[in-house]
């Protein structure tokens, strides 16, 4: 009990400096653990994969199209269960700062390989049945404050001209890592117009995305799948859903590089800082360390004593990280949803920041525990004042 009273007392005995401390320690694991966040933001899709679905692209570059004449020769792959054709849309919404992610789909069968999307059977009826609607995800509707019944106009880019259409449901996410930003509309309603305006680039399409039966032979059906078209003009390339998504992951590779090594620098910056704060600590008590060693306090013991002083102060900085993280998160996710549709902190993050703030409170302390726990009582005492 005596012991553990003088850890607290002297863990605060210079208040100033022990709240400058734990505050150094709770912003760095906080920046520590956003950073963290970012990286699984960039990562969402391919963490939201399913095992079950295969994308099948143009083997020379997703920006080809395929014809979508190959949808009934892929649908009859054994093994395969449903086929629905997309295309990535590129609509601009007024101005290119409104960004958002809209594809064009066949819509029954798309939604059918994506039960995530959570749609009323009333409001998935009105979207099937109205060529010139649209579908888009909560937080898209709250940030456009859009309604059902609503006509959003999207400019386009890959396929030029005004592109009305008329909101006809509203989904919703059934995992918290469910991308609620996209918009998605009729392919059908795409190939009909490019019948009239651009005849040639009518019965294309830019992927298929695939059902499977059983994900344990998704190599051997894509390898399937891949093989009627070998020597066609139009070769494909199928990958899991998966694969598919960190391609466009690795493109960013080099700044997920950046991120990671800057949060594990954050870390020694503030390693650095809580080892100085220790160090100062002994060196200023050194004579009170020499003097409880000739009441019969062995040095382990008073070694221990700063080592606990140093945990204490750099767990609860954690502690303050762990109940900031949470709330700047939400901010981050409601203000910057059009750059990270997903930015939830992971458990894996909020069990690395206790662990983080336990072993920067050891390494600082481990130097100035040894210094006091090996220094003799001659010694200490010579080196007061």
């Amino acid at each position: 009990m005596l012991l553990l009273r003088l850890i607290l007392k002297n863990t605060f005995r210079h208040r100033l400096r022990a709240v400058l401390t734990m505050a150094g320690v709770a912003i760095a694991l906080t920046a520590f653990g956003l950073m963290r966040t970012v990286l699984d933001a960039w990562n969402a899709g391919v963490s939201a994969s399913s095992a079950n679905r295969l994308v099948t692209r143009n083997a020379v570059s997703l920006t080809q199209p395929l014809p979508y004449a190959y949808k009934g020769r892929i649908r009859q792959v054994t093994g395969v269960t449903i086929v629905a054709a997309g295309n990535w849309f590129g609509g601009v919404y007024i101005d290119e700062k409104n960004f958002f992610a809209n594809l064009a789909v066949e819509a029954e069968d798309f939604f059918k390989l994506y039960p995530e999307l959570v749609v009323g059977p009333a409001e998935q009826k009105a979207f099937t049945m109205d060529r010139k609607a649209a579908i888009i995800g909560r937080k898209l509707a709250e940030r456009f404050h859009w309604r059902l019944g609503d006509t959003v106009t999207l400019r386009g880019t890959i396929f030029p001209g005004q592109w009305p259409l008329t909101i006809r449901a509203i989904y919703k996410g059934a995992r918290p890592d469910t991308d609620e930003t996209v918009l998605y509309l009729h392919w059908a309603y795409i190939d009909e117009v490019m019948k009239k305006t651009s005849p040639r680039r009518a019965g294309q399409t830019g992927f298929f995305m695939i059902g499977i039966d059983d994900a344990t032979r998704a190599a051997e059906i894509s390898k399937a799948i891949d093989g009627q078209f070998v020597n066609s003009q139009a070769e494909t390339l199928t990958e899991t859903e998966k694969a598919f998504q960190m391609g466009f992951v690795s493109m960013s590779e080099a700044i997920l590089a950046a991120i990671t090594a800057v949060s594990y620098v954050v870390i020694g910056i503030i390693l650095a800082v809580a080892a100085n704060t220790m160090a100062m600590s002994a060196r200023e008590r050194l004579g009170e360390f020499a003097v409880m060693k000739t009441l019969g306090f062995a040095g382990p013991s008073l070694g221990l004593m700063l080592l606990a002083e140093s945990l204490l102060l750099s767990l609860a900085g954690a502690a303050l990280a762990m109940a900031a993280l949470p709330v700047i998160a939400h901010a981050f996710a409601t203000h910057l949803a059009q750059y990270f549709p997903i930015f939830l902190v992971s458990r894996q993050t909020m069990l690395l920041i206790p662990a983080f703030g336990a072993l920067v409170g050891l390494l600082a302390a481990v130097a100035p525990a040894a210094r006091v726990a090996s220094v003799r009582i001659a010694e200490a005492f010579r080196r007061i004042g």
